[in-house]
């Protein structure tokens, strides 16, 4: 924690040299004097204590555009989202953690970081006394194709310490999310996006809930 300008006054005092053209007491010439060095001391220590937080690519904003500048950010897939103070760290520290994969537990992580929730699905071949009647014809491409599904429209809110004065209440957009994803994903590969998805898998997952919750509740767990 910083020193204030009152303990370095106090501190300036102490080296002074003994004597009476030196007075200690409040009010004199020389302790306006003191004050005026002792708040400039404090203030350079203040700036020494806010080096620690804009070292750390989570809490910076003051050195936000020198982290940008050695993440070669903004780049191609700079989007809406990375207008806010929250998007922008949000694409440094995806940046800056990136180390590559192919995995979907890789491109779930980078949509996180990015502020995404997504989920993966893919797409098996069809096959003869494994499939079933109904089942999709996913053969030919689709053996390569994956699906990123995620909310329709992803929104950041105005968080206080978080985001800057002057910043719109809510921002949002999907664009950041599909150039990247196109940008880190197997060359092989096709990738499908389904906005909405989230809510509809979420909708099915809680009327599978309540049906069977209506027609397998033992009679004596009622009430």
């Amino acid at each position: 924690m910083p020193r204030t300008a009152a303990e370095y006054r106090e501190q300036l005092k102490a080296l002074l040299p003994p004597g009476i053209a030196f007075p200690r007491e409040h009010g004199t010439h020389l302790e306006d004097l003191l004050d005026g060095m002792a708040q400039e001391l404090a203030r350079i220590d203040a700036r020494g204590e806010r080096l620690i937080i804009e070292a750390n690519p989570l809490s910076t904003s003051e050195l936000l555009a020198d982290w940008e500048r050695v993440a070669g950010l903004p780049d191609n897939c700079t989007g809406t989202l990375e207008t806010t103070l929250q998007g922008r760290r949000n694409a440094l520290i995806s940046k800056l953690t990136a180390t590559g994969g192919q995995s979907p537990a890789y491109f779930i992580e980078v949509a996180r970081a990015l502020g995404y929730e997504v989920n993966i699905s893919e797409f098996r071949p069809f096959r003869a006394g494994m499939s079933q009647a109904g089942d999709p014809l996913t053969s030919g491409d689709w053996v390569h194709t994956w699906r990123l599904n995620t909310h329709e429209t992803t929104v950041i809110a105005f968080r206080a310490g978080l985001s800057a004065a002057g910043e719109p209440l809510r921002t949002w957009g999907n664009d950041t999310l599909e150039c990247k994803t196109d940008q880190l994903k197997p060359a092989h590969t096709i990738v499908l996006y389904g906005y909405g998805a989230l809510e509809i898998q979420q909708a099915y997952l809680l009327s599978d809930r309540l049906w069977h919750y209506a027609n397998f509740i033992l009679p004596e767990d009622i009430g």
